[in-house]
């Protein structure tokens, strides 16, 4: 949610997949029109297809049911998916003389907090397409209840993010969550009591975009602006103490200036947000690197290991402190991973928020309605440290300095635009177009769920445990540097 509530709201109610084929079929005439209006994306492509008209044919025959498990590191992601069920697999299925039965169609699991900042709009066109809500912060019976059904019973197949949310990276698959695991498991169980025979896949696609032409200069110009943002002098190219051997990872001096930069930006907002939780939230941070003023620029004399350490222990705490505040207001412990750590937090601040112990808003006395605003207000407020970390989560300190790339300098770039805009209070989800790209999608090799189920029989934590390493794996395999 990029803005604050300020005013206590209703329960969050489920919305229904209500699969509507008219939607359906004019969201398909309007998608190339979006596609090359509304997002940065000249093209998209994809190899191995055939292999999903394949699939798509034996669930249709009723052979097999079907997970299609996407990365998801743009949220352009599913207008990329869109483009390959119902244009790139029809095509493949004609060219192969594959026979299939239309529409070719799937359902899509989405974060019921997707409506909350996209309008109520979004929420009722995602209905309509056949999609069902999660909320991810807690066990949301209705949500999976859902899932479930269609991914057994639906007449299309199923899709999701098995990494929860966009990360921001082409070459970095977050680690998975295990609820495509356990669902896909459940699907066997169904199947299995209804007396069915159908094969239970999921099937891993790979996401990655490239821009058409290297942004050098829309990053430089980013990079500017948010170098005003952050009241930084501007820094001298020509400047050789500004480039060190043991820092330098390019042989173009520009593409090393611009790294500098990035460098620069990230070790002096680490610093302004290590102060600003000292002075304001009392909270201390314990050192443990090295000097951090190795990472000051220009002059800077770091060995590259001893610079990618500091910044990684400076960032880990800096992002354990901010969900600290939140937590602490809460009153949740600190348990499990900064993701799972955020899907408390956003669950404990919906529960203020979207209040399902007042049935009716309207009927609170004055002094009732203003202190549930205030509380609704305080919760938003709140909120928004772990809306930072979840912004910060996916930088990291060795990404652009294992491969200077214009892609990789413009991701990092783009994620230190995010927190600024969040700092800033602005939206988050307006960000900077710097180029053109193309897609590159990769239907993997499908993975067997029914195979497994013995050993989910024996034992279903660690069957899940390495149904979503197999397919953090395969997703991982189809990163193409």
């Amino acid at each position: 949610m990029p803005n604050s509530i300020s005013q206590v709201q209703p329960p969050l109610e489920f919305i229904p997949p209500a699969y509507n084929p008219l939607v359906m079929q004019g969201c398909q005439q309007i998608l190339p029109w979006w596609l090359r209006f509304r997002t940065s994306i000249s093209h998209v492509q994809a190899e191995n297809v055939e292999t999903l008209a394949e699939l798509f044919h034996q669930f249709q025959n009723q052979k097999i049911r079907f997970l299609l498990a996407f990365r998801h590191p743009n949220s352009d992601d599913p207008y990329c998916l869109g483009q390959l069920i119902w244009k790139l697999v029809p095509q493949a299925a004609r060219a192969k003389g594959i026979p299939l039965k239309f529409p070719v169609h799937s359902h899509f699991i989405y974060d019921r907090g997707i409506p909350l900042w996209a309008g109520a709009g979004v929420g009722w066109l995602y209905s309509q397409l056949g999609g069902t809500p999660i909320v991810r912060g807690k066990i949301d019976r209705l949500g999976l209840r859902s899932a479930r059904n269609l991914f057994a019973n639906s007449q299309f197949p199923i899709a999701a993010a098995p990494e929860g949310a966009t990360n921001g990276h082409n070459e970095i698959v977050s680690p998975l969550e295990p609820g495509i695991a356990q669902m896909s498991f459940w699907c066997v169980e169904d199947l299995l009591k209804a007396g069915r025979t159908e094969k239970v896949l999921i099937v891993p696609i790979g996401i990655q975009y490239r821009y058409v032409e290297p942004p050098w200069q829309p990053l430089e110009k980013l990079l500017t602006q948010l170098e005003i943002d952050c009241g930084l002098p501007e820094l001298d190219s020509s400047n050789n103490a500004t480039f060190t051997p043991e820092i330098t990872v390019s042989t173009d001096p520009n593409h090393n200036f611009q790294y500098m930069r990035l460098i620069r930006l990230g070790s002096y907002l680490l610093e302004v947000m290590e102060q600003f939780y000292t002075r304001f939230y009392h909270q201390n941070f314990i050192s443990k690197t090295a000097d951090a003023s190795s990472l000051q620029i220009p002059g800077c004399k770091a060995d590259r290991a001893v610079t990618e350490k500091v910044f990684t222990a400076r960032l880990k705490a800096l992002l354990d402190v901010a969900l600290l505040v939140a937590e602490e207001y809460f009153n949740l412990k600190p348990k499990g991973s900064l993701i799972d750590r955020c899907r408390r937090l956003e669950q404990a601040g919906w529960d203020y928020i979207y209040r399902e112990d007042i049935k009716n808003i309207a009927a609170l006395s004055p002094l009732e309605r203003g202190l549930a605003d205030r509380l609704a207000e305080e919760a938003s407020l709140r909120m928004w440290h772990m809306r930072l970390v979840e912004s910060f989560v996916s930088v990291t300190g060795r990404y652009v300095q294992e491969k200077l790339t214009a892609e990789r300098l413009a991701e990092t770039t783009l994620l230190l635009w995010d927190v600024l805009t969040r700092i800033k209070g602005g939206n988050p989800f307006g960000r900077p177009k710097l180029g053109k790209q193309q897609v590159q999608m990769t239907v993997g090799e499908p993975i067997s769920v029914s195979d497994r189920w013995d050993g989910y029989q024996t034992s279903r934590r660690l069957a899940v445990a390495e149904l979503t390493q197999d397919l953090q794996s395969a997703l991982e395999a189809m990163i193409k540097s």
